[in-house]
């Protein structure tokens, strides 16, 4: 019959589905910190520090050894494979640090966008071949979730079928194969901000991609329950003339996932789109103010729009740990807050939180 499948295990169901609600839960959300070396190296440059492996441990050591209480806020954080195996500097892994704060660790294990041949200059992404080895290994590692991101570009003639349709099988197969290996998969199919499209635009082509991937995953038997979404919010192209009010842009985007995702998802965990720190959060806190029925959690998985200002005020200083330290403490805060729609624009203020880093016995 090509109708038949199997669903997964009882056991497997239950500690996917788990894994996945723990990770949206109420106020908490995902610090994306899976940067590449070379991505790592424009963030660090930005703040006049040299790419090197040290400089990188220490950032990332920096963020995971902040106070405990961002733990309140942040239920996940992913890594790249290069953080997945550095430890602090008195020899404790990263990962079982995490995990001792009740931060679960993931994992980013796509390996890059490549060229689309036959289209207007689009682009799948690789690492299928060896995935499922990588994800035994990850998860004997520490990792519970994994993150693998496709990007979708709007022109006048793009995204393509063919892109659209390649795109979404490809994050079918990579969710199926997480699945196999007990970890949860991350769907993020990006929509990219670039163009001078306007708001309807963008709502369309979000919904017209969202569908293809869910048409994938269910031709892919994927658990849906055991997996989350991270999409773009439906944003207008960053040179449109018209510029739209938050809520103009929360209800595009509630309505695109309303007509596309299935409410058997346990989370929506939204990137950033190359937003500011505080345009992020106020966007987040829009959508979940949005007087429509959301059937998932809807919460963050920011990158930048959460070390923006971490970075900024680390400067690659030991003196400045703490700075950056309470930094992302405020901004994951802010976030939690907005993932209730409770946010309110600019509050940011200090954290009392006290010196946040131990090492070696010190305190910075």
């Amino acid at each position: 019959m090509t109708t038949y499948f199997n669903y997964p295990s009882k056991e497997l169901q239950e500690e996917l589905s788990r894994i996945a609600q723990a990770i949206v839960a109420p106020g908490k959300g995902i610090l994306a910190a899976d940067e590449s070396v070379s991505t790592m190296g424009k963030r660090l440059a930005d703040i006049g520090v040299e790419n090197n492996d040290d400089n990188r441990r220490q950032y990332r050591q920096l963020l995971f050894t902040t106070n405990p209480k961002v733990a309140e806020n942040v239920s996940g954080v992913i890594l790249f494979h290069e953080t997945l195996y550095q430890k602090t500097d008195d020899g404790t892994p990263f990962v079982q640090l995490l995990k001792k704060n009740g931060i679960i660790a993931g994992i980013k294990v796509d390996k890059g966008v490549v060229p689309l041949m036959g289209s207007e200059d689009e682009c799948t992404t690789q690492g299928l071949d060896d995935l499922a080895a990588r994800c035994a290994q990850y998860k004997k590692d520490g990792c519970d979730f994994a993150k693998w991101r496709c990007v979708l570009k709007i022109g006048k003639n793009t995204p393509s079928y063919q892109s659209i349709l390649e795109n979404a099988n490809v994050l079918a197969r990579y969710a199926s194969i997480c699945q196999s290996q007990r970890i949860v998969p991350i769907v993020e199919p990006e929509v990219l901000p670039d163009g001078d499209h306007d708001l309807e635009r963008a709502q369309k082509v979000t919904e017209t991609v969202l569908a293809a991937c869910y048409k994938a995953l269910n031709d892919h038997h994927v658990y849906l329950e055991g997996t989350l979404l991270k999409p773009n919010m439906v944003t207008a192209g960053q040179s449109c003339p018209k510029k739209y009010t938050p809520q103009e842009v929360a209800l595009a985007t509630v309505t695109a996932l309303r007509r596309t995702v299935p409410s058997a998802v346990p989370g929506i965990t939204f990137l950033s789109g190359g937003q500011s720190e505080e345009e992020a959060t106020v966007h987040l806190n829009a959508i979940n103010q949005v007087p429509l029925l959301r059937p998932w959690a809807l919460t963050f998985s920011y990158g930048r729009a959460l070390q923006a200002s971490v970075l900024r005020a680390w400067g690659g200083k030991k003196e400045n740990i703490c700075a950056g330290q309470n930094e992302l403490l405020k901004r994951a805060k802010a976030n939690g807050q907005a993932t209730s729609g409770k946010y309110i624009p600019g509050s940011v203020t200090g954290y009392a939180g006290g010196n946040s880093l131990f090492v070696q016995g010190h305190a910075y």
